[in-house]
């Protein structure tokens, strides 16, 4: 019998997703600096305040409040209406240094015998059903608010935008897991008060369903286009009016959007966040080890899907162990257990290797904090950080290297594909 799925995302200018920048923009800056820093950071937002709060081991010194207040410039909080601004925000800082005994089980005389930074199972999940091997309902849910911003950004069709916002996608799905048709799809928009509430939300939801929809329709591959239709149920604004929100309508914490960070539900996750983390952090960094292994395996073509699984002891480099469930659609005649203990063969797990492998010691994060650690796109890109006296620097930095396909040759050729 056929069934539905759901997946949400939200938009840069979420209060839960204004913290993650913040805090990927402080690990970026402490990285350009000090690619060996140890940081861990937290961000608190709410109407008119700031508050960073964390632990540091590092031999640089970054401004802590410019860049925040700079994020959230970039973000679109730039007007006093919002009641939460870049230019008047307070922002506070309670960062301080890490505890020498969380480092002593981290750092070694051998980096190649970096213990794990902390204890924990993290998940990677792959399939077949998008071109980024990503669940459909999140990779469109993310898609529709990506587009959102632009419009935003642009303020020429619709001019009344403003930055919080959210979506949700349900598809229905065949009994092979297959996806049918588009059911339903919600956006929630801030907006300017521009007229009555009846009005505003006419032309909202108008402005939403024949404006927005058609460009996100129209970026997407022929086969995916074909699942909208006329019957899709649209709930555009559902509880009416939109026009307070961001930081002042709901408080924002970092690492509170961690299955829109992921896979929209679909596979697994080992519950800790990525935002405000160096790479030490395997709540990071296995993470995207996971979705690097499960993303080769599935397009080596071993299998439609798997959820790959590492788990780790606080303070030793070796994992305690690699899962694999594969869903039953393996094509070959291997059991899961077997799929792991060759996965366990060609990936080193030991936090070192997975940074080396990854280029994780690069200031990389900030472009990870909104619409999705995974199924983005892997490139090459030009970055500028501000020193203390003011000079910038330029770095060259790969994004989203554990979204490359560069292992694909070597698992056919360990699985004999």
């Amino acid at each position: 019998m056929p069934y539905l799925f759901t997946s949400e995302s939200v938009s840069e200018g979420h209060p839960d997703k204004v913290a993650d920048q913040i805090s990927d923009a402080l690990i970026d800056n402490f990285l350009a600096f000090d690619s060996d820093a140890k940081v861990a950071c937290e961000t608190l937002v709410t109407t008119g305040q700031v508050i960073l709060a964390g632990e540091v081991n590092s031999n640089t010194y970054i401004d802590v409040q410019k860049i925040a207040r700079d994020t959230i410039n970039k973000i679109g909080y730039t007007k006093s209406a919002y009641m939460f601004d870049g230019n008047s925000c307070g922002v506070l800082s309670a960062i301080h240094e890490q505890s020498p005994e969380i480092n002593q089980g981290v750092d070694r005389a051998s980096k190649e015998e970096q213990g794990a930074g902390d204890q924990g199972m993290m998940f990677g999940y792959a399939t077949n059903e998008t071109e980024n091997f990503m669940p459909l309902a999140l990779d469109l849910s993310h898609r529709i608010l990506k587009e959102l911003a632009e419009m935003r950004r642009e303020n020429k069709d619709i001019t009344y935008l403003r930055p919080d916002s959210k979506s949700q996608v349900t598809i229905e799905y065949s009994d092979d897991n297959v996806p049918q048709r588009i059911d339903a799809i919600v956006v929630s928009t801030q907006h300017d008060e521009f007229d009555a509430d009846e009005v505003m939300l006419a032309k909202i939801y108008k402005d939403i369903t024949e404006i927005l929809i058609p460009r996100v329709i129209a970026k997407l591959p022929e086969h995916i286009q074909g699942l909208f239709n006329d019957d899709i149920t649209y709930h555009i604004n559902p509880t009416g009016k939109f026009v307070i929100g961001g930081p002042h309508g709901d408080t924002g914490l970092t690492g509170r959007k961690i299955i829109v960070d992921t896979y929209g539900g679909k596979g697994a996750h080992g519950g800790g966040a990525f935002s405000g983390k160096d790479p030490s952090k395997v709540d990071r960094s296995a993470a995207y080890a996971t979705r690097h292994i499960a993303k080769n395996l599935v397009a080596a073509g071993l299998c439609d899907q798997v959820l790959v699984q590492v788990s780790y002891a606080i303070g030793v480099a070796k994992p305690m162990g690699i899962f694999i469930d594969t869903y039953g659609t393996c094509h070959y005649n291997l059991t899961d257990g077997e799929i792991a203990k060759t996965v366990e063969s060609v990936f080193d797990m030991r936090p070192a290797a997975i940074e080396e492998r990854l280029k994780l010691r690069q200031p990389i994060y900030s472009e990870t904090a909104a619409y999705g650690h995974m199924g983005r796109q892997n490139e090459t890109v030009n970055k500028t950080f501000e020193q203390l006296n003011g000079e910038p620097i330029s770095v060259d930095v790969e994004l989203f290297t554990w979204e490359k396909l560069d292992y694909v040759d070597t698992i056919k050729e360990a699985f004999d594909i």
